[in-house]
C-alpha cells in the first residue's frame, strides 16, 4: 500500500472521522495514522520478501470430517518489527496523544505492569495490538476503513471505562461436562469454543494437551473470568486459583483430571500472558475420566471454597499436599503418604490411631458401617477413605470443631455430626 502524503492523508481522515463517533478525535486521528504508517512499513517488508509466518492447525471433532487451516501469525509479525515502528514519525505523534489521555496511561499499567516505562507499555500495549488486531481484520496488510473502525471502537470502549475484565483458560484433560457448570468466585468449567485460543494465541496449538478438542474428556477449559477496577488494575494469581479448583474436582469426583501445561490469560478480550500451570494440576494422575453433573456441582463449588481458604489451617493444608501427591505414588510410599495425610487431617495431634477412629466415625453412619470402615482403613485401602474424609471435613468447615465433635460420638454423647453436602456425592464419583 503506498504512503500518502500529508496532506492526502488528512483529507482522507476528514472524511472517515465523520463516520466514527469518536470520543476523542485528536486520539482516533493520531492512532489511525499510526496504524496507516505501520501498514505501509510492513507492506513494503512483504514486498521485499519478508515472510509472514503461518501456524497450521487440525480441525476436527467426533463424527465431522477433519479439516486444516493455515493462519497467518500476523501478530507475530507485528512484534517481530516493533523496534522499527517504535521510530516511525507518526507512532511518536501516536505516543504523545496517548500521554496526554489519562486513562490510557492507567490501561497500559493494567496490561504491562508498573515496572515497564510509560512509552514502552504504550507502544505494547495500545500501539501495537491495535496494529496487529486491524492487520487480522483486514486478513493482511492491505487497508480497510471499516476493520480499523471496529478495532479502534474496541479499544476506546476499553480505555475509557472504569473496568478491566480479566479471564484465564485452562483446558481441562479427563473431565466431560453438560455445559457450563459453576463453581463459585468466577471460576467455571465450560466446553471451550472452537478456535477461541488460537484467536488471541495463534501458537497454542503447540501447547494445548494432546488430543484436546477431539476425545470427548478434552473438549472443556477451566475459566477464570473476573471485573477488576482499573483503578487498582491488579491480576490475581490465576495459576494458584484454578489448581484449587482443580483440586477441588479431584477430590469430589476422583478420575484422572489435569490442566493442560499452561494457562492463557486476557486482560479486556486482548492476550495478557501465557504461564505455567502448577505442576501437580498439569500433572495426569492414574484412572479413568470423570464426568461433571448438576447433582455434584454444588459439591464442588463448596469443596473449593474450603480448598481456597486452607492455608491458614496448616494441618489440613497438609492433609490436601499429601493426599493430591500419593496420587502420583507407587507403594509404599502412596500408603505412607496417606497415612501422613489422615492424621494431618483428624489425627488433633493423638496420632494416626485416633485419626483412623475418628475417620471411621465421620463415614459411616451406624455402628456396623463405621466397623467396616475401621477394618478397610487399619487393612491399608486408604486411597477412596481419606479423599471421603477430606471432602467431609472441607464441607463441615471447623476441622477442629469437627474433630471434638466425632470424639463425642465416638463416646457416645451425641449422634455423628452432620455435614452439609454428604461425601456420598462424591463417592459415587
Amino acid at each position: 500500500m503506498p504512503d500518502l502524503p500529508a496532506r492526502e492523508r488528512r483529507a482522507d481522515l476528514e472524511g472517515v472521522t465523520r463516520r466514527v463517533a469518536a470520543r476523542s478525535p485528536q486520539l482516533y486521528e493520531s492512532l489511525r495514522c499510526f496504524c496507516l504508517a505501520g501498514f505501509s512499513l510492513l507492506q513494503s517488508e512483504v514486498d521485499a520478501g519478508a515472510e509472514i509466518p503461518f501456524a497450521f492447525e487440525e480441525h476436527d471433532s467426533q463424527g465431522r470430517t477433519t479439516f486444516y487451516e493455515f493462519r497467518p501469525l500476523l501478530r507475530a509479525f507485528v512484534d517481530n518489527r516493533a523496534a522499527r515502528l517504535a521510530e516511525l514519525a507518526d507512532t511518536r505523534l501516536a505516543l504523545e496523544r496517548l500521554q496526554a489521555e489519562p486513562p490510557a496511561a492507567i490501561f497500559a499499567r493494567a496490561h504491562a505492569g508498573a515496572k515497564v516505562g510509560e512509552e514502552e507499555a504504550l507502544l505494547r500495549t495500545v500501539l501495537l495490538p491495535l496494529l496487529a488486531e486491524t492487520a487480522e481484520a483486514c486478513g493482511g496488510f492491505d487497508w480497510d476503513d471499516a476493520a480499523f473502525e471496529r478495532r479502534y471502537a474496541e479499544l476506546e470502549g476499553a480505555l475509557y471505562g472504569s473496568e478491566l475484565t480479566f479471564v484465564a483458560l485452562a483446558p481441562l484433560v479427563g473431565l466431560s461436562a453438560t455445559g457450563r457448570v459453576d463453581l463459585g468466585t468466577d471460576i467455571s468449567v465450560r466446553h471451550a469454543a472452537s478456535g477461541e485460543l488460537a484467536r488471541c494465541w495463534p501458537e497454542a496449538g503447540n501447547l494445548m494437551p494432546k488430543g484436546f478438542g477431539r476425545e470427548p474428556d478434552r473438549l472443556c477449559v477451566l475459566e477464570l473470568e473476573r471485573t477488576l477496577a482499573k483503578a487498582n488494575g491488579e491480576v490475581p494469581d490465576s495459576t494458584a486459583e484454578l489448581a484449587d479448583a482443580l483440586t477441588a474436582l479431584r477430590l469430589c469426583l476422583g478420575g484422572a483430571i489435569a490442566q493442560g501445561p499452561v494457562v492463557f490469560e486476557r486482560l479486556d478480550w486482548r492476550p495478557y500472558g501465557i504461564r505455567a500451570a502448577v505442576p501437580i494440576a498439569a500433572a495426569v494422575p492414574p484412572g479413568d475420566p470423570a464426568r461433571l453433573d448438576p447433582f455434584r456441582a454444588p459439591l464442588v463449588r463448596e469443596v473449593r471454597e474450603r480448598v481456597a481458604s486452607a492455608d491458614p489451617d496448616p494441618e489440613l493444608a497438609d492433609a490436601l499436599d499429601r493426599w493430591e501427591l500419593s496420587l502420583f505414588q507407587d507403594e509404599p510410599f502412596r500408603s505412607e503418604q496417606l497415612r501422613a495425610a489422615l492424621e494431618a487431617l483428624l489425627g488433633g495431634g493423638d496420632g494416626v490411631w485416633a485419626a483412623t477412629l475418628r475417620a471411621a466415625a465421620l463415614l459411616g453412619e451406624t455402628g456396623r458401617e463405621r466397623a467396616e470402615k475401621l477394618s478397610r482403613l487399619r487393612s491399608g485401602d486408604l486411597g477412596a477413605m481419606v479423599r471421603e474424609a477430606l471432602v467431609e471435613t472441607l464441607a463441615y468447615g471447623d476441622r477442629t470443631e469437627l474433630i471434638e465433635a466425632l470424639d463425642e460420638t465416638l463416646l457416645g454423647l451425641r449422634a455423628r455430626p452432620a455435614v452439609e453436602l454428604a461425601a456420598e456425592a462424591a463417592a459415587s464419583g
